[in-house]
This record gives structure tokens, C-alpha cells and sequence, in this order.
């Protein structure tokens, strides 16, 4: 792993749980990390519920776009993270790779996205503090 580390987040659409992830990894980290996402089959835009729970906490994802995942993006990530892709991720020597299993926010309400949004917070800061990586205040 270089000095900066990089976390991939997948999901099939990459529209909901990834999307959060990787803003929340940004907000968190801010560029001490580098931070992907990305889905196996991408939808044609973010969740507008995802965009407004990040909202809800400050976050702006909403400039945000689905994008297909590849081989590379895996490949240059020092941890990559699935969100229900199974096996369309590439698997490479030398990864990190975890799985979180969270509730899909697609098609729910704001008050089902909320407890996913803070699960993701709570992983992505004990993430962090694996990584060395301080969270930003």
C-alpha cells in the first residue's frame, strides 16, 4: 500500500450504498485517501434518496455518476469493498478485500436509508482507523 491508500466501493448499480460510502469515506478522510466507487452494472443516476440522506448530514453527492466497474479501478485500489456484487469483481493477488453486507436503500424511504447511511459511517471509521487514517473533524 503507498503512503495514500485507496478504498474501492462496489455495488451492482453503483446508485445507493457505494455512493454513500465513498462520500462519506471523502468527507471523513478528506484527501488522505483516495476513494473510488463503482458497479458491475451501473444505474443511470444516484438514488435521489441517497443523495438526500447525505444531505441530511452535509454531504453533497448529488454531482456524483454511476460508473462501471473495472479491472483497473480494482487493480490500483488497495481495498475493495462489496456491496452485494458477488462474484463480477475481479479478484487480484494482494488486495484487501471485504464484504459488507447492508440493506439495498433502492426503492425505500428516507427513514429505511438513514440506519444504512450511519452502519456505513460506523464501518468507514473503524476502516480508517485500520488504515492509520485520522477521521477529519
Amino acid at each position: 500500500m503507498s503512503d495514500k491508500p485507496s478504498v474501492l466501493f462496489v455495488c451492482v448499480h453503483n446508485a445507493g450504498r457505494s455512493q454513500m460510502a465513498a462520500g462519506l469515506l471523502a468527507h471523513l478522510a478528506g484527501d488522505r485517501v483516495e476513494v473510488r466507487s463503482a458497479g458491475s452494472e451501473p444505474a443511470e443516476s444516484v438514488n435521489p434518496v441517497a443523495v438526500a440522506a447525505m444531505a441530511e448530514i452535509g454531504i453533497d453527492i448529488t454531482g456524483e455518476r454511476p460508473k462501471v466497474l473495472t479491472a483497473d479501478a480494482v487493480r490500483s485500489s488497495d481495498v475493495v469493498i462489496t456491496m452485494g456484487c458477488g462474484d463480477a469483481c475481479p479478484v487480484f493477488p494482494g488486495k484487501r478485500y471485504l464484504d459488507w453486507e447492508l440493506d439495498d436503500p433502492a426503492g425505500q424511504p428516507i427513514e429505511k436509508v438513514r440506519p444504512v447511511r450511519e452502519e456505513i459511517r460506523r464501518r468507514i471509521e473503524g476502516l480508517l482507523a485500520e488504515l492509520g487514517v485520522p477521521v477529519r473533524g
